[in-house]
C-alpha cells in the first residue's frame, strides 16, 4: 500500500552550492499525488515542481528540477533516495531556497527526519514500474541499463585513477529497509582541485569536510576517514536510487551501471519512457518486506509517470 508522512516536520541546513541557509518542511500528501517540491520564497509565479524525470533541467553537478516558469530546486537526489529507501510514496516538500540542504552529504539525516515524522499507510495500492525488456544508454565510456528482474536492485562500478578509490563495485537489492544501514550514510565526494575551480565560479560555496569526502591527489582529507571502505560507489548508487525515484514510482527491475552519474540516470529514464513496450505499471498491495513484489496486478497506464 502507499505511504505518506504521519506528520509535518521542519529542518534546515546549508545549500551545497549557494552556501545559503535553507529551511525545509516535509508534509503529508494525498494518495497518488507523488512527491512535490514547493518554493515558498517564490510568490510571483508558479512555485510547484513535481519530482519527475521530465522536470529535470540540469544534471552537471547535481540533479536539478524546474517548471515552465523557470523555478528550480537543486541537489534533490539525497532526499529523494531517503524517501525511496523509507517507502514514502507521497509527500510535499516546502523550502525557502533553491537547494535542498546538503546536511552531512549523505541521505542518513533525511532518513532520521522521516523516521521522526513517521509514516501513514494510505488506502491505495502502491504503483510500480515493472521493466519488461532490457534498455540501455551509453556515452563516453559510461553505460546504464535497466533489466527485467524480481524486486528492485542497483549494481554499479566506478574506476578512478586515485589511490584512495580505484575500482569499486557494489550491488544492493532494496528489501527489508536495508537502504538505511547499507547506503544511507555514504557521503558525496570531490577533489580539492575541483572544489577550488567550482568556488571560483560561485559554486560549492557550502561544501566542507563536514558535508563531503574531500580528496587531494593521494588521500582522503577528512579527519575521521571513510564510513565504508567502498563509500564512493555506495554513494553513487545512493544517487542513482534518488535519481530513478524521479520515475514517479518505484521501479521493479535491475539497474546496472558502469561509471554512473546524474546525467546517465536521467538519460535512462528518458529512454525508458520513450520505449513504451519496455515497461508496464503494476499495483503492489503489500510492502516489500511482506513479499509485496509477488502480489501484483498489471495495469497498462502511464498516468504515474507523465
Amino acid at each position: 500500500m502507499q505511504h505518506t508522512l504521519a506528520s509535518a516536520i521542519n529542518f534546515h541546513g546549508i545549500g551545497l552550492h549557494s552556501g545559503a541557509k535553507v529551511s525545509v518542511t516535509l508534509r503529508p500528501a494525498l494518495a497518488d499525488s507523488g512527491i512535490l517540491f514547493i518554493r515558498t520564497d517564490v510568490t510571483d509565479r508558479d512555485n510547484v515542481i513535481p519530482a519527475r524525470w521530465n522536470y529535470v533541467v540540469d544534471t552537471r553537478l547535481c540533479t536539478v528540477i524546474g517548471n515552465a516558469d523557470r523555478v528550480t530546486v537543486g541537489t534533490i537526489e539525497h532526499l529523494m533516495a531517503a524517501l525511496r529507501g523509507c517507502g514514502v510514496d507521497n509527500a510535499i516538500i516546502e523550502l525557502d531556497g533553491s537547494e535542498v540542504p546538503v546536511m552531512d552529504g549523505s541521505a542518513a539525516p533525511f532518513v532520521d527526519i522521516i523516521d521522526d515524522a513517521g509514516l501513514q499507510v494510505q488506502e491505495a495500492p502502491r504503483r510500480a514500474i515493472k521493466i519488461l525488456k532490457e534498455i540501455s544508454v551509453e556515452q563516453d565510456g559510461k553505460i546504464v541499463r535497466l533489466v527485467p528482474a524480481i524486486g528492485s536492485s542497483f549494481e554499479g562500478c566506478i574506476d578512478f585513477d586515485h589511490p584512495s578509490i580505484g575500482r569499486q563495485t557494489y550491488e544492493i537489492q532494496l528489501l527489508n529497509g536495508n537502504f538505511r544501514h547499507d547506503l544511507a550514510d555514504s557521503r558525496t565526494f570531490g577533489f580539492v582541485h575541483e572544489v577550488e575551480a567550482l568556488r571560483k565560479n560561485g559554486l560549492a560555496l557550502g561544501g566542507s569536510l563536514e558535508n563531503a569526502i574531500v580528496l587531494d591527489n593521494v588521500s582522503v582529507l577528512n579527519k575521521d576517514g571513510l564510513r565504508h571502505y567502498d563509500e564512493f560507489i555506495r554513494h553513487k548508487l545512493l544517487d542513482a536510487i534518488g535519481d530513478l525515484y524521479l520515475a514517479g514510482s518505484q521501479i521493479l527491475g535491475a539497474y546496472e551501471a558502469d561509471k554512473p552519474g546524474h546525467a546517465m540516470n536521467n538519460a535512462i529514464l528518458r529512454k525508458l519512457f520513450a520505449t513504451r513496450d519496455a515497461w508496464t505499471m503494476v499495483d503492489l498491495f503489500m510492502d516489500d518486506h511482506k513479499a509485496g513484489y509477488l502480489n501484483t496486478s498489471a495495469r497498462a497506464s502511464s498516468v504515474a509517470v507523465a
